[in-house]
């Protein structure tokens, strides 16, 4: 996340999801936009189930663990805010625990001028 935006500034502007080219795709108020392969997305889920354990809920995903998650097909049947901080996904393999805050999302994200 760049430096200049302030985390209550980091709500996305534009959310997208489109389950035909299997991506979601944010805009965010610096006008940079995030492209996340539903594929990868689900196999960074911050959940205390996908992490192992509660100890590691939400901790920061290491953005080349996306570039290197198994090649699976997720697709998204539900997508719905949570809150004012964060997006909570419906999967096709009935998974929805995770909750995907838009820090985490953002860091996930390459920084911009590198994607």
């Amino acid at each position: 996340m760049g430096k200049g935006i302030l985390m209550s500034k980091l709500r996305p502007t534009s959310i997208t999801l489109d389950n035909e080219k299997h991506e979601l795709r944010i805009e965010w108020p610096d006008d940079h936009t995030s492209v996340y392969p539903l594929n990868q997305l689900r196999e960074a889920c911050p959940c205390a189930f996908c992490r192992g354990g509660h100890d590691k809920m939400g901790r920061e995903h290491d953005p080349v663990l996306l570039e290197i998650a198994p090649v699976k097909h997720y697709q998204v049947e539900h997508i719905q805010k949570a809150g004012k901080y964060a997006l909570q996904i419906w999967w096709d393999d009935g998974h929805n625990a995770g909750i995907y805050s838009w820090e985490y999302l953002r860091k996930l994200a390459p920084p911009p001028g590198e994607d």
